[in-house]
């Protein structure tokens, strides 16, 4: 493990990193170096190197392991206590420095002038309980640990609104150390933006007849000439002739469900906002989101003769002043 990058450096951030400052990290490097977006001959690696770092980091659990224990962290089990780990560490390769002094046939031993005594303590002894679901730490040495599961990986999927809304099945492209491949997914109706997707058994492989790793697809909506998207919500803007928003009317609006109608009362002026309770994005166990309608009142560009005549009655009949406070 020693020619192994830590994965602080790998993301660039620093070991008091928040969540937030790792996760921007990892979103600018995975722009530069997907292999979808970068060619160059590295970059496939590099962009694993950083998925991986990215998928221990963004874990609470996974990351204070990983503190603890480093690279070692998936070998070492749950109930092995930091600092024993660390004392053994440093012991065992102390035990390498001195082993020709203790002796050809002699086992790896901690020399130590505290903590454990003056005497050497046999490694295997001291660890003999804590690993024998491995098969010892010596025998970790000898034979490599073992069956490691796969590491969960995770990809950015750009939806539409209308994807988002309807759902529907996709094909996907994975890039991974033995080369592309591609995968169908499922998503379900109203997905957020942000929103995970966990495709179990589809991440990176495990070693020795280990299970796979989860695939995590993060859920990302495009920006749409018509929609604005807020969480479940909707926006939409809603052009309104100045006769339509002073006297009321009803208007079609479309939406990512169909059209739907949409009443404008009466003294309607442009910012106001108008609701269609559910006609959001959906929520498989909960309340769909409602779609906005932002009134924007629009005059006619060129007018006619005849509502020139009607526009200058009405200026000189009306006693309405927009700029005097209501």
């Amino acid at each position: 493990m020693a020619d192994r990058r830590d994965f602080y450096e790998v993301l660039g951030v620093s070991r008091d990193a928040s969540p937030d400052e790792i996760q921007r990290a990892y979103r600018k490097l995975a722009r530069t170096y997907h292999p979808d977006v970068n060619k160059d001959p590295g970059a496939e690696a590099r962009f694993q190197e950083i998925a991986e770092a990215y998928d221990v980091l963004s874990d609470p659990d996974t990351r204070r392991r990983y503190d603890a224990f480093g690279h070692d962290f998936r070998q070492v089990p749950e109930d092995v206590d930091p600092e024993t780990w660390a004392r053994a560490r440093a012991g065992a390769s102390a035990s390498g420095r001195g082993r020709g002094r203790a002796g050809a046939g002699a086992g790896p031993r901690v020399w130590s002038t505290g903590g454990f005594g003056d005497q050497g303590v046999d490694v295997e002894d001291l660890f003999g309980d804590l690993f024998g679901g491995m098969g010892g730490f010596g025998a970790g040495r000898r034979r490599g640990w073992g069956s490691i599961q796969g590491a969960d990986q995770e990809v950015e999927l750009e939806l539409s609104v209308e994807e988002a809304y309807h759902g529907g099945r996709r094909w996907l492209s994975i890039s991974g150390p033995s080369g592309p491949r591609s995968i169908e997914v499922d998503i379900p109706p109203g997905v957020v933006d942000g929103q995970r997707i966990r495709l179990g058994g589809q991440g990176g492989q495990g070693t020795g007849g280990a299970q796979a790793g989860d695939l995590y697809l993060v859920v990302r909506i495009a920006p749409h000439p018509r929609y604005r998207v807020e969480g479940r919500d909707l926006h939409v803007d809603l052009p309104l002739a100045p006769w339509e928003a002073a006297l009321g009317t009803s208007v079609v609006v479309d939406t990512p469900g169909g059209e739907a109608k949409v009443r404008v009362p009466p003294g309607t002026s442009s910012g106001r906002r108008l609701r269609l309770r559910g006609r959001g994005l959906p929520h498989p166990r909960g309340r769909a989101g409602d779609l906005f309608a932002d009134v924007r009142i629009v005059v006619p560009p060129k007018l006619t003769d005849r509502e020139r005549e009607l526009f200058e009655e009405l200026a000189r009949t009306s006693t309405f002043d927009p700029r005097r406070r209501q």
